[in-house]
């Protein structure tokens, strides 16, 4: 009875959190670790002049900015909240004037940002902002919930029960009790199914990106290419039977999962490689 009562009281706590953001501290690390490898000399030039005085002046380092808002800049991440994401059609599609009428989506900011990164004519700190933004976004579209064509808000609707040993993040502790984690899907994708390898944001992207090839594209990656990013996400929900048949998980469902999360990962950075390439480059 006693376990059943903490079990209930995490319950009604998790309804109250905050709605979980893509991929984590972790995931958005790795895709701009992966990213800076793959520079040209003079797009890493820019970076380092855009980021010149910030704490990890890295696109790792800045890859999770736009989610620390929540805590920094209240305001402010509220008023870019819808930024992080698209509600996509049953079919998966894009079109501006339906999904995105007024710019509020991650497909319309990759390409705004993106635009205001490459004019040398706008002040530093809004190229910064931009630079910012643009790597935490790339990131965004390749989390599959992050385009989703469901009504359960990205998967933070569906309810989960997660037997796990890996650790919570420091705002659903209280959602942890007795090795069974109080959460839901988006979370599940967000954070769990990458730490569930177990390795620092260094090791594991070295593990992704070393002895691996680097895919060359038949085409330059351009901010006109986001509406795809998102259709892909979209259609891997129903395609990779991403939502479970039940809400009771265990490590089964991380590892059977990974190697699709890690080749989101993956393909976030190469692309966000090529659009900084593109973008930096006179």
């Amino acid at each position: 009875m006693k376990t059943f009562t903490r079990l209930f009281a995490a319950a009604c706590l998790l309804l109250a959190a905050p709605l979980a953001l893509a991929w984590g501290g972790l995931g958005h690390r790795m895709v701009g670790e992966i990213a800076q490898r793959h520079l040209t000399p003079a797009a890493r030039a820019q970076v380092d002049a855009l980021l010149a005085g910030e704490p990890d002046p890295s696109l790792g380092g800045i890859a999770s900015w736009a989610d620390a808002m929540r805590n920094d800049d209240p305001e402010r991440f509220k008023r870019t909240s819808s930024w992080h994401y698209i509600k996509t059609t049953a079919e998966c599609g894009y079109a501006p004037e339906r999904d995105c009428p007024d710019g509020n989506c991650v497909v319309a900011q990759i390409q705004r940002q993106a635009t205001l990164l490459g004019d040398r004519s706008q002040p530093l700190a809004a190229r910064r902002d931009a630079l910012k933004f643009l790597v935490h976004f790339v990131g965004d579209v390749h989390q599959p919930f992050h385009a989703s064509n469901r009504d359960d808000k990205g998967g933070n609707g569906f309810q989960i029960s997660l037997t796990t040993d890996i650790p919570p993040e420091a705002y659903a502790r209280k959602n942890y009790v007795d090795g069974v984690m109080g959460t839901n899907l988006h979370s599940v994708w967000d954070y769990y199914i990458l730490a569930s390898r177990k390795l620092d944001a260094d090791a594991y992207s070295a593990l992704l990106d070393d002895g691996l090839p680097w895919p060359t594209p038949a085409k330059a990656i351009a901010p006109a290419d986001a509406p795809a990013w998102a259709g892909e996400s979209c259609r891997l929900i129903d395609a990779r039977q991403l939502y479970p048949a039940q809400h009771k998980l265990d490590i089964g469902y991380l590892q059977a999962q990974r190697p699709l999360a890690e080749q989101r990962v993956r393909q976030a950075a190469y692309r966000l490689a090529a659009l900084l390439n593109e973008t930096l480059t006179d």
